[in-house]
């Protein structure tokens, strides 16, 4: 199974939480995601690109392929820091 999804990475939950409640009230995630995640991804407005199941740690995978579609997942706590996540497709 495959999917594709759009990320953003932060060191802390408060950091998580206030980006989520930016994004509830209709931020831009790729906007959010630039100016916010550590990820390198943030360069590309967090997009992923598509991936396989088990590519990514286990917490992340969980949510991807488990989560609802279209929604802001998260925080998702993995050894990198907290994630919110939007999944775009899986198939």
């Amino acid at each position: 199974m495959k999917a594709a999804a759009l990320h953003i990475l932060v060191k802390t939950r408060a950091e998580c939480d206030a980006l989520k409640q930016k994004l509830a009230k209709g931020a831009s995630f790729a906007e959010l995601a630039r100016r916010h995640s550590l990820c390198p991804s943030g360069k590309r407005g967090g997009d992923l690109g598509e991936f396989r199941r088990g590519q990514m740690v286990a917490a992340f995978d969980k949510a991807v392929f488990s989560g609802e579609l279209l929604t802001v997942l998260g925080p998702i706590k993995t050894q990198f820091g907290y994630h919110l996540i939007k999944v775009l497709y899986r198939g």
